[in-house]
């Protein structure tokens, strides 16, 4: 297996300099990641950075709250497409959800889809906030709405991927959808036992780290 091809290199966060996105973008190219996976406001610098390479840029939409309305996160969307992004990776209304306002959730998530034009979408739950029904529920709706990947957590919530969250979703998907695990994945250990699990895709700030097997020190990128 190539592991590199796995990983969505990733630098998120209020205060990301240009100096740090540079290096994400350099070992992107060493290590050939499948992405780079950053704030809307670097993907246009991000594209042209990565031209000549087969490294995708990735960003987060309604990031990282999922608290946008539908309409600002299609045209969030359309602004990410625009600039370069070639992956959507955007966070659902938690809250819609837990009130059981489905509909409000595929509104957000089909507006999405069709901005991205074909893009790959991948869909953050959350799963920190979820019971095992949502998270069913969820999963059911991403595929419903089109949606390419159901993706664990942002990295800004409570927790983190978790192996048995991860088998939940693929089992619920199936063949329809991928899974993308992400927050708290931090060493080579813990990618395997995701992918094992069933994902297809590592959000992780630690990518180099996890190809070269080496131990994690500190994670800056999320907040726990």
């Amino acid at each position: 297996m190539q592991l590199n091809k796995y990983i969505d290199h990733t630098k998120l966060g209020a205060n990301v300099s240009k100096e740090q996105i540079d290096k994400l973008i350099k070992e992107a190219k060493e290590y050939n990641f499948k992405s780079v996976c950053v704030n809307p406001i670097w993907v246009a610098y991000a594209k042209e950075q990565l031209k000549g390479t087969d490294v995708l840029v990735c960003t987060v939409i309604g990031f990282p709250h999922g608290t946008h309305t539908p309409i600002i996160k299609t045209q969030e969307t359309l602004d990410a497409v625009i600039n370069g992004a070639d992956e959507i990776d955007v966070v659902i209304n938690v809250t819609a959800l837990k009130q059981g306002n489905y509909e409000t959730i595929l509104d957000e998530l089909e507006g999405v889809v069709i901005a991205a034009g074909g893009r790959t979408v991948k869909v953050i739950i959350e799963t920190c906030y979820l019971t095992k029904e949502e998270i069913i529920k969820a999963s059911e709706l991403t595929v419903e709405a089109g949606a390419d990947f159901v993706k664990t957590s942002t990295g800004f919530g409570t927790g983190g991927a978790k192996v048995e969250d991860v088998k939940l979703m693929k089992e619920t998907v199936g063949k329809d959808a991928e899974v993308k695990a992400s927050g708290g994945v931090r060493t080579y250990e813990d990618a395997m036992a995701m992918i094992e699990a069933g994902a297809t895709r590592i959000g992780t700030s630690n990518g180099v780290d996890i190809v070269l097997k080496k131990e994690k020190k500190n994670d800056t990128n999320t907040t726990y």
